[in-house]
């Protein structure tokens, strides 16, 4: 396999920022359209033949699917990555733009510099990164799962299960039509396991398997008071200001420490067997190094390190608007203040019961609850109105057995690869629509990351270290030979 990237490296860097040049956002229909024809090609010089799995409901994002089944196997296994990515702002880039992908000799925070794209014959350094838009998340897992099967089709090596390629075209949109596509092809996607390449490896450079992911779910909150804003010289001390009732709302959700505070937050966690939590303690102890690279003196969670606190149910906020700031600073009592909460949800808990939780804490502290703009008559009747929006696209939490033998066989396979012991994850921090996959089909799913774990995923300044990307394509070829 190392050969034959070594062999390859350029053409296949090449090809992989002509991948990147697509704007990819799921709601852009053409755009995204161009990223799933443009894989179907990437797919057929493999000699595969792909299809699109359409949903019903217009203008969604098609999965491409391909299969190969292999004579004598006796599992399938269904390979997953998504080709769409995070919007973002291109003004917020550091000297690129997010659908320009470039090189830099390092990362930018360690003084990396944009350098010219290697010539063909020029040596590729691996610490070598590319900056771009789905970079790592999640256009690397596709590139490594393809590049795997043709470097075991140029050596080759026979495969050992049956193997289905599915590639999803909305995952950071929340997989909103997933399980539609799911039951409209549910034919073609049965599989014993589902392994997902998405995600970063762990932060000590190992790579690790991931038995679970969390579940995730989004909401929108806005607070009123005056229906016109206010001179804050003329009416201040008298009409109440939405960001400081907004603020004083989101305070009440959580301690000084992090916990949340709504009631029954914790209350339906499945705990962690013997096997997740020994895992936990054998993993490498990085929070110290992480505090030192990311400048926290202080950090949540009452002394539990960061592995045994993403097991658990969080709430943050992705976001907080009232009023200008800036050069657009103005004396006013603003209209409104809105929060957008990301409630992300372990194994046990249900999307629905949480944002429950939520609205029922809202209320507790006064308010009158809406899902849409508040009536005249709805002001003058409520001293205090909230609107709360569950957004599309929420999921819950999957996780599965570290001891099923296909568990055992996939640890097996990923550290056949590397000499270093492989970290494995109970849950994942980030989510995944593993929890749709499981309960619309019989199958298991786990997930492999092979992202750096710097690469700024979902922010500006997107990226791959080149050496990730080598080392996913290794791995995904061990995987699809699986003892």
């Amino acid at each position: 396999m190392r050969e034959y990237r070594r062999t390859n490296e350029h053409q296949l860097l090449r090809e992989y920022l002509e991948f990147l040049s697509l704007p990819n956002v799921a709601s852009d229909t053409r755009n995204i359209r161009r990223n799933a024809a443009h894989i179907m090609e990437m797919m057929k010089q493999r000699g595969l033949d792909p299809r699109l799995l359409e949903a019903d409901t217009p203008n969604t994002p098609p999965a491409v699917f391909a299969e190969l089944k292999t004579p004598g196997a006796q599992r399938t296994l269904i390979l997953y990555a998504h080709y769409d990515g995070q919007p973002t702002d291109p003004k917020q880039w550091t000297g690129t733009l997010p659908w320009q992908p470039v090189f830099r000799s390092a990362a930018i925070e360690g003084n990396g510099q944009i350098i010219s794209a290697p010539a063909q014959g020029m040596k590729i350094n691996p610490q070598w990164r590319i900056y771009a838009r789905s970079a790592s998340d999640d256009k690397a897992g596709v590139m490594a799962i393809l590049t795997a099967f043709a470097a075991l089709k140029a050596n080759g090596i026979a495969l050992t299960s049956n193997i289905k390629f599915f590639f999803e075209g909305e995952e950071e949109a929340g997989s909103p039509h997933l399980a539609e596509i799911i039951k409209k092809h549910k034919d073609v996607l049965e599989a014993d396991t589902w392994i997902i390449c998405d995600g970063p490896v762990h932060q000590s450079g190992r790579k690790q398997v991931v038995f679970g992911a969390r579940g995730d779910v989004n909401v929108d909150l806005t607070v009123y008071a005056a229906k016109r804003p206010l001179h804050s010289g003329h009416y201040g001390n008298w009409s109440p200001n939405p960001a400081m009732m907004l603020a004083r709302l989101l305070s009440s959700m959580k301690d000084d420490d992090g916990r949340v505070k709504i009631d029954g937050w914790y209350s339906d966690v499945d705990s962690l067997g013997e096997a997740e939590l020994r895992a936990i303690a054998d993993a490498p102890k990085y929070d110290e190094e992480l505090k030192r690279q990311l400048g926290l003196k202080r950090v949540e969670g009452s002394g539990k390190s960061l592995m045994e606190l993403i097991n658990i149910p969080s709430l943050n906020i992705n976001g907080f608007g009232s009023g200008d700031i800036g050069a657009l600073a103005r004396n006013v009592i603003p209209t409104t203040a809105t929060a957008v909460l990301d409630l992300r949800l372990v194994k046990g808990n249900d999307q629905i019961r949480q944002t429950q939780r939520l609205i029922d804490h809202i209320k507790k502290q006064g308010y009158h609850v809406i899902d849409r703009e508040p009536t005249d008559a709805e002001r003058m009747q409520h001293p205090l109105i909230a609107r709360v929006n569950v957004r599309p696209g929420g999921y819950n939490a999957e996780r599965t057995r570290m001891d099923l033998p296909i568990s055992v066989a996939v640890i097996q396979a990923v550290q056949s690869t590397t000499p270093d012991k492989i970290v494995l994850l109970p849950t994942s921090g980030g989510s995944l629509p593993l929890s749709i996959i499981t309960e619309n089909l019989r199958t298991v799913t786990m997930s492999v990351p092979i992202a750096n774990y710097d690469n700024n995923q979902h922010a500006e300044n997107e990226n791959i270290r080149l050496q990730n990307l080598w080392d996913g394509i290794e791995t995904f070829a061990a995987l699809m030979t699986i003892k």
